[in-house]
């Protein structure tokens, strides 16, 4: 790449004296002398090797260099104000895009609210959801996909900071008809005979169940099994098992109800993961800050 030899004050002073058509105008808007003036352009000329104005006593001319020079000059000119126009905005918190990367459950449920209080507050702001499972999640804050995330693993990780936003508890999702739906907690030992239905072994859902489920000395059978949480509700709805599922995955409006599983009690910490090394752009921690505030007495 070749190297800029000139600077940004001299590019102006070119542009500003060629729509004037006079150095003594343009030296009287930008506030200098015609001498100073003379020589921005001058350097300029020197800087690109190519003589961009002809100067007579009475009025000053474009060459034909200086005329294909002149729409670049324009085009750069207001590119760099529009970029600074852009920055300022984000400073002020006046527009924006944050790319914030959750799990779906997170996507579903406490996002939409958080949002909405955002959207009201920075109309302006442009924000793009990354609703993928946890390693995903954790893997697109890493690449720097995403500003933030919003996932309940990556305390593990050197290079991510986890702050902890709200506990989860894990639930038995049932059919509200289901004769446990009016209980207040079922323990993990009476699931034993059970038909479950259960999310993919990939899933980090997956691993903290069977976890809890290893002690048991009659585990529950898994007779359906499905990659995402919105597939296993479907079955659970139709009836055809009971799956145990974290508290923020079960609609709030829908014929399926959870109760709390018990004996060993089950929870899971959600939290914001970011990069250690990167710092945030302001609305994107305007955002991560709204978040926080509303999780404070979680």
């Amino acid at each position: 790449m070749r190297s800029i030899k000139f600077d940004l004050k001299e590019l102006q002073a070119f542009v500003v004296t060629a729509d004037q058509s006079s150095f003594r105008v343009a030296a009287e808007i930008l506030c200098l002398s015609a001498p100073a003036l003379s020589r921005r352009v001058e350097r300029l000329e020197s800087a690109l090797g190519a003589r961009l104005l002809e100067r007579t006593t009475r009025t000053v001319e474009l060459t034909a260099m200086g005329q294909e020079f002149l729409h670049e000059a324009r085009m750069a000119l207001a590119g760099l104000d529009e970029a600074v126009q852009r920055f300022g905005d984000q400073v002020q918190l006046r527009r924006g895009r944050v790319t914030i990367a959750c799990v779906p459950s997170v996507a579903n449920h406490l996002l939409p609210r958080a949002l909405q209080a955002f959207a009201q507050a920075l109309p302006d702001v442009q924000v793009h959801v990354i609703d993928e499972n946890a390693q995903q999640v954790l893997e697109a804050v890493a690449r720097g996909e995403a500003d933030f995330g919003l996932s309940f693993t990556g305390t593990q990780e050197s290079a991510l900071l986890f702050q902890p936003l709200l506990r989860e508890r894990y639930v038995l999702a049932m059919p509200r008809s289901h004769a446990w739906a009016q209980r207040t907690e079922v323990r993990w030992e009476e699931l034993a005979g059970q038909r479950l239905v259960s999310v993919s072994s990939r899933s980090s859902n997956r691993l903290l169940l069977d976890q809890a489920m290893a002690e048991l000395p009659n585990p529950p059978v898994a007779w359906y099994e499905c990659n995402h949480v919105t597939g296993a509700l479907a079955l659970v709805e139709a009836g055809l098992g009971l799956a145990a599922l974290p508290q923020l995955a079960l609609p709030a409006h829908s014929q399926v109800c959870g109760v709390p599983l018990t004996g060993p009690d089950l929870w899971r910490t959600l939290g914001l993961l970011q990069r250690r090394s990167r710092e945030l752009s302001p609305v994107a921690e305007a955002l991560r800050q709204r978040l926080l505030q509303m999780h404070a007495a979680v």
